[in-house]
């Protein structure tokens, strides 16, 4: 007889609540060195479009269209290297809300300025560069290095630096924006989203829908 082979089981969605998440965004702004602070504009850009750590990473600044708000995503960063492709192999666009053009409006500044500075890279063609001498975040390692102590010092309960993405998804199904939008914003399939992240779809709405089946109860019949 044919046993059924058990599926590998789906990590669970453990988002950050959106004040967690500002509480680390702002805590990576305050940083005394100042080039750390791209990190926390990096952070930014994660928590509030969604995008995957590689994307960002790999963004240039010929895939912005500050005026139209909005990126095109293309690139990606693996083993070190951007290459010309997402995970899914297919290209997207990205809406920027005000916190997204706020991160990337930190990021310009802060290549003008190291541009201005002694360091042996001048030119900065990706979106968020590292603080060391490096055109992109080439490992997420990097990210490691100020995540784990920011969420350390504020006393949140550490989940790894992708679950932005998720946190940006949470937040996007419970301010009742449509699946189909969100899904095309994640470069995910709508039936992806609509598994993955189920509860936060239906969650609060639950009563909502069943307050729609108006029955009136019976009177119980007395005993005679």
């Amino acid at each position: 007889m044919d046993l059924d082979i058990p599926r590998p089981k789906e990590k669970t969605i453990d988002p950050f609540t959106q004040e967690e998440a500002d509480l680390i965004i702002d805590r990576l702004y305050a940083t005394d060195h100042w080039p750390s602070g791209i990190y926390a504009a990096f952070f930014e850009f994660a928590f509030y479009t969604g995008m995957r750590l590689g994307e960002i990473a790999a963004l240039q600044w010929d895939s912005v269209e500050l005026e139209k708000r909005r990126v095109l995503v293309r690139r990606t960063v693996a083993l070190k290297e951007v290459e010309d492709r997402t995970k899914t192999k297919k290209d997207r666009y990205v809406l920027l809300n005000d916190r997204a053009v706020h991160a990337l409006e930190f990021a310009k500044a802060y290549a003008e300025r190291r541009a201005k500075g002694s360091g042996r890279i001048k030119e900065f063609p990706h979106c968020f560069p590292p603080s060391k001498g490096h055109q992109f975040i080439q490992q997420t390692s990097d990210l490691h290095h100020q995540w784990r102590p920011t969420l350390k010092a504020l006393g949140i309960r550490y989940r790894p630096p992708y679950n932005a993405r998720h946190t940006y998804a949470t937040m996007c199904l419970m301010a009742g924006m449509t699946p189909a939008f969100i899904a095309k914003q994640l470069g995910h399939s709508l039936q992806i989203l609509l598994s993955r992240y189920a509860r936060w779809i239906d969650g609060e709405g639950d009563w909502t829908e069943m307050g729609k089946l108006k029955i009136a109860p019976k009177l119980a019949r007395s005993e005679t």
